[in-house]
């Protein structure tokens, strides 16, 4: 099986069928249509029958990268095409191939006008993705980094709603702002060590001096991908006016894309100026949890108040992975983990009653336990694992994150908790609004329940909540041994610059 190139495979499966779904697109535009769902729909859940069968075989008593694949791609400059994974990048590439074939059944009747075409987005989209966590040379990584943007701005762009274009150049600026320092900063390490070569990277000292500046160019691209406050407005925007799908695979994958750089580049590679820095992202951090909660607690439109949750969830991840703890950095990945299921379903539960009402006002519902049951049932697990109910996915990665940063800074943690407080206050405040009442609008006296379809889109979220909420120990386990090398791999470089320290003096 390592010799199998098995990850190439699972990231350009998806261009097979996106090319496929174009050789079909002749005949009847009904024909065309049909042909472009199922293609999509099959293409992605075969990809993702592939990232289980990756997953079964891949050894979790090793922290080394597996399934590598190497190839010559530009050896004039010692650029290589390069891909493997390790127990952290594995979880990531296993969340993109689950949650595509679910935004693909969810768009089954929503999107009409272009389908072929917003198929074929979606597929270029889930081999930009895999691509990314897959990586194991900086060049191929940026590629794969900076054109997962194509598509999604095509997303926004083409099927969004009223104000689509504004939302979608915003992100594409807010994004490539960012990922030039991140170029320069690649160029800069080329330059410095002759290879792009990740692993290479990993083991290099780099000058604390250059550290510095190496992280924050990192810093400022993948502070926007999470995103971070002060750079976060682009985010409610996008949400806002992007298709149903496309909020799920931007909240869901996109975001975690930061938190990813952080811990495959910015503390391996940059361990002093990430102690340097760590104050700053605690700061940060801290400010996002609460100050977006109470904007969130704030919004009248269910999309954004779910947008802004995640800037809050997303602050707890940065916290957990500069603790430089075993439970805080694992608490940082599970939470990502978590939040990725979590916030697909809820902005999954916003598109079904856009479907049905053509309004995501949360003053326009109210009473839908009436004539929804089950609808209500399903919204109100996820709204209780977002605040992180014991028995949920929510709660074992706060929890986590919570006990490392315990031990490394008490005030942290303090302030960090609040967040936990107002997230009750938000999402109990959103479901009494939109669920309980009397039924008295007229729009909502008609209103069908979930169909066959949307309960087939949500029977893998409910499973996969509740079994990672009460049975963590599969996911942790795979993740362990790469946490634990990378922490030891912070600590041998710390402590190696405090003896050259101490022996200048």
């Amino acid at each position: 099986m390592q010799n199998f190139p098995l990850l190439s495979l699972l990231t350009f499966l998806p261009l097979v069928g996106a090319l496929l779904i174009l050789v079909l697109a002749r005949g009847d535009e009904a024909v065309v249509t049909r042909n472009s769902r199922w293609t999509a729909l099959w293409t992605s859940a075969i990809n993702f029958v592939l990232s289980l069968f990756i997953w079964v075989h891949f050894d979790t008593a090793t922290a080394d990268f597996q399934f590598v694949e190497y190839a010559v791609w530009m050896p004039a400059f010692n650029i290589n095409y390069k891909m493997g994974v390790d127990g952290i990048s594995m979880l990531f590439v296993l969340l993109t191939t689950l949650l595509t074939p679910i935004c693909v059944l969810s768009s089954w009747e929503c999107i009409q006008n272009r389908v072929k075409e917003y198929m074929i987005s979606f597929l270029v989209l889930e081999t930009f993705m895999i691509g990314m966590f897959c990586a194991l040379d900086m060049v191929v990584f940026y590629i794969f980094f900076e054109a997962v943007l194509i598509p999604m701005f095509v997303i926004i762009g083409v099927w969004g709603g009223p104000q689509r274009v504004y939302a979608a150049f915003k992100l594409f600026l807010y994004t490539l702002l960012g990922s030039v320092l991140l170029l320069l900063a690649l160029l800069a390490m080329y330059f410095t060590t002759g290879s792009t070569d990740i692993p290479t990277l990993m083991a290099y000292r780099f000058p604390v001096e250059m550290q510095a500046w190496l992280w924050l160019a990192f810093f400022a691209s993948f502070a926007v991908k999470i995103p971070m406050w002060p750079v976060h407005t682009w985010l409610p925007d996008a949400h806002v006016e992007a298709p149903t799908a496309g909020s799920v695979i931007l909240a869901a994958v996109l975001l975690k894309f930061g938190g990813y750089g952080f811990l495959r580049f910015s503390l391996p590679m940059f361990p002093e100026a990430s102690v340097m820095f760590t104050p700053l992202i605690y700061t940060l951090s801290i400010v996002a949890i609460v100050y977006t909660s109470l904007v969130a607690l704030a919004q009248e439109d269910m999309k954004k108040l779910i947008a802004y949750s995640s800037v809050a969830h997303m602050g707890f991840v940065t916290i957990g992975t500069f603790t430089l703890t075993v439970q805080g950095v694992e608490g940082a990945i599970y939470q990502m983990l978590a939040h990725g299921i979590v916030s697909a379903a809820l902005f999954l539960i916003v598109g079904v009653v856009y479907d049905r009402i053509h309004s995501r006002e949360i003053s326009a519902y109210g009473g839908l336990v009436h004539r929804m049951p089950a609808y209500s049932m399903i919204f109100m697990l996820f709204m209780l694992a977002s605040v992180g109910l014991p028995g949920t996915a929510g709660f074992v990665g706060e929890f986590l994150i919570l006990v490392g940063a315990f031990k490394v800074n008490t005030w942290v943690a303090a302030l960090a908790t609040t967040g936990l407080i107002l997230s009750v206050a938000y999402m109990l405040y959103l479901y009494r609004r939109v669920i309980f009442g009397k039924l008295t609008k007229d729009s909502l006296a008609a209103v069908l329940d979930m169909n066959a379809r949307e309960i087939a889109v949500f029977a893998p979220l409910v499973v996969l909540v509740i079994f990672m909420g009460v049975y963590p120990g599969p996911f942790l386990e795979v993740m362990h041994v790469s946490v634990t090398n990378l922490l030891s791999q912070v600590d041998t470089a710390l402590n190696a610059g405090q003896a050259i320290a101490v022996a200048g003096r």
